[in-house]
């Protein structure tokens, strides 16, 4: 499953998160880093695109009010499905070749 540069981001926040669910005013941070940032009604746009993409795929849960016409999320939380993708994305500890030796195998002083 391909995740763009800002959904990716929106997963690691919201595992990050001391919090079980976060406001997607978090979220605007990543236009924060860039040099050339769209326009902040434009960010909303993509920001909800995203979530929703994200939810349609089941990896996040989605809060928020329901009007007859439109949903407004304010508020999204990780899925145990959402967990999983998102572990491999933090990236993997390489292990140290120095810890694998067995020193048991080393030869030992007689007795006596």
């Amino acid at each position: 499953m391909t995740l763009s540069k800002l959904q990716r981001y929106i997963l690691l926040t919201v595992w990050e998160s001391p919090k079980p669910r976060i406001s997607r005013q978090h979220f605007y941070q990543f236009y924060a880093k860039l040099k050339k940032a769209p326009a902040k009604k434009l960010q909303t746009n993509i920001i909800t695109t995203s979530i929703e993409r994200l939810i349609d795929r089941g990896l996040i849960i989605g809060y928020g009010q329901k009007t007859q016409h439109k949903l407004f999320i304010t508020h999204v939380k990780l899925t145990t499905r959402g967990k999983k993708i998102t572990k491999p994305l933090l990236g993997q500890q390489v292990e140290l070749p120095i810890f694998k030796k067995n020193y048991r195998s080393t030869p030992t002083r007689p007795q006596k």
